[in-house]
This record gives C-alpha cells, sequence and structure tokens, in this order.
C-alpha cells in the first residue's frame, strides 16, 4: 500500500482540499488537477503524466450558492455530472487506475416504504427522488457507473466540516432566515474522508452509504451548534411547503442505511460514531478550535 498515488479530481474544492491535508499527514504520495473531467484527451494526458494507482474524484457541478443553479444550466451541468464523471471513469478503467467517485446520496426522498423514523434507503434501492435537476443527474449516472469494476460509489449527504467554510452544511442552515425541521443521514468529514481512504488503498468497489449511521433533524443539530459554540444563536422553523416557495429545486430528504459501509469497515476496524454523537464531537473540536 505504501507505493500508492493518489491524484485528486477538482483539486481546488473543498473536500478535496481536506482530502489532500488528510493525505500528506498519512505521509502518502498526492497530487491534485483542476483538469475538465469531460475533456478526455486531457484527461488521458494527465493520467499518463501523473501515473496513480487511485484517483479520488471530488469534481463536479452542485451549484453556487446552491444547487438552483443546476436548474437554469442544464446542459453545464449534464456535461460535468454525467458526461465529465462518465468519462474519467472509462479513463482510469482503460488505464488501469482505482476510481473513487464521491457521490451524493441527495438521491432519495422518504415515502410510505421509507418513512420518517422508520427503514433507512439501501443500496439497492432505485432513486426515487427527482425533486432538483442535480439529484436527477446524479440517480442516472449512478445506475451506469457501478458496473465499472474498477470503480468505488461514495454517496455523501449534506457534508460537515469541524470549521465554519461556506460550503458545511451547518454554515448553510445557520444562515438562512428559516429552515425545515427533518431528520437527515449527513456526513461528518473528519469521521468518514480517513474511511474512504481505506476503502480506496483496499480497492474496494461498488456503491456505499457514505454518512454517519442514524438520522438528525436540523433543529437537533442547530440546537448542539447553539449549546456548544454559539450561545447567543437564534433560528426559526418554516414547512417544506413554504419552503418551495422560495427555491426553485426541491431538497432531499431521507435516511440511508449504513449498515454495508459498517460491516466493511469493520474489516478494517475502523468505527464511524452514531450522528448524534459524531455531531457533538465535531462541534467540541470546533469550540476547541476558536470558531464561532
Amino acid at each position: 500500500m505504501s507505493n500508492n498515488k493518489f491524484l485528486i479530481w477538482g483539486g481546488k474544492g473543498w473536500v478535496a482540499g481536506h482530502l489532500e491535508e488528510l493525505l500528506k499527514k498519512q505521509g502518502k504520495e498526492v497530487y491534485t488537477t483542476t483538469v475538465r473531467m469531460e475533456d478526455r484527451e486531457a484527461v488521458k494526458a494527465e493520467l499518463e503524466k501523473v501515473k496513480p494507482t487511485h484517483v479520488l474524484n471530488c469534481a463536479g457541478s452542485t451549484g453556487r450558492p446552491n444547487v438552483d443553479w443546476c436548474e437554469d444550466n442544464k446542459e453545464a451541468t449534464m456535461r460535468s455530472n454525467v458526461i465529465g464523471t462518465m468519462n474519467l471513469t472509462d479513463c482510469c478503467f482503460q488505464a488501469g487506475v482505482h476510481c473513487t467517485v464521491f457521490a451524493t446520496g441527495c438521491i432519495y426522498h422518504y415515502d410510505d416504504e421509507h418513512p420518517i423514523g422508520g427503514k433507512g434507503f439501501l443500496e439497492t434501492d432505485l432513486a426515487n427522488f427527482k425533486g432538483s435537476f442535480y439529484s436527477e443527474t446524479k440517480g442516472h449516472v449512478e445506475e451506469i457507473m457501478k458496473y465499472y469494476t474498477n470503480c468505488l460509489i461514495l454517496r455523501l449527504r449534506m457534508p460537515v466540516s469541524d470549521d465554519l467554510h461556506s460550503r458545511n452544511f451547518v454554515t448553510k442552515i445557520s444562515k438562512y432566515d428559516r429552515v425545515v425541521d427533518i431528520p437527515n443521514s449527513n456526513t461528518i468529514l473528519t469521521d468518514l474522508l480517513p474511511a474512504s481512504i481505506l476503502m480506496a488503498e483496499h480497492n474496494d468497489t461498488g456503491v456505499y452509504n457514505f454518512t454517519n449511521p442514524g438520522a438528525i433533524s436540523h433543529n437537533e443539530v442547530l440546537s448542539l451548534f447553539k449549546e456548544i459554540v454559539r450561545p447567543d444563536f437564534t433560528w426559526k422553523n418554516f414547512t417544506v411547503e413554504e419552503q418551495s416557495k422560495v427555491i426553485k429545486a426541491g431538497r432531499s430528504n431521507c435516511m440511508l442505511d449504513t449498515t454495508k459501509l459498517e460491516n466493511k469497515l469493520k474489516e478494517y476496524n475502523y468505527t464511524v460514531p452514531e450522528v448524534h454523537e459524531a455531531y457533538r464531537k465535531c462541534f467540541e473540536r470546533m469550540k476547541a478550535n476558536g470558531v464561532n
């Protein structure tokens, strides 16, 4: 494993930065690139130049400031999230390179079979959320990607870092005028990113729900944030119906079943904490680092 060489795609991105820092701390050989995934010749040239053993794909369009952007930029979203993602994975396959794709679990929505408080969605469940173009593209591309034998697909949801970076889910909801209060699966990066490196180094493939076990509501998150980080913080709620009047695209709300991930990580003696516990630890790290 010491001969592994990592190449992070989408190298200037938020998650990519955390991965690069983590790999360097682990003493791993790591490179980053901002080559467009849909540019086949440029992708092949980059792979030939760096000769990685592992590609970590953190690229793709999530929209700025949020996924509503994708509603008005469908072709650009397709070029990145579908054509680009497929092209990079295919080029890696042809070059004999393992490819980890940081995907999304925002392809599901609570339904009769998966009600709030009930069972979570499995990796094998078909995507049922078409409320945003972003989620629709992600659901479609995953269905095809899973046939690549060199590809590990990790479904993140509402990622959270130990700082208040603008891409942090907590930063986003703390700045909203009002928030809906629905339980969701979340990905605490400090807990999950080391697991992604472990899985890549073991050349794991297939689809994994990549979140902390369990679900936590927006109010529970903000209550912990208020308790630990910012005592004077206040917020207001509104309903999903009221929310729909101020956003272009719908938002996915769901809980992902993490049994498959937990069983795999047990093989490597790695444990991911339950989401409420994970958030408390995350906010305690924030406070210790002077973040408020």
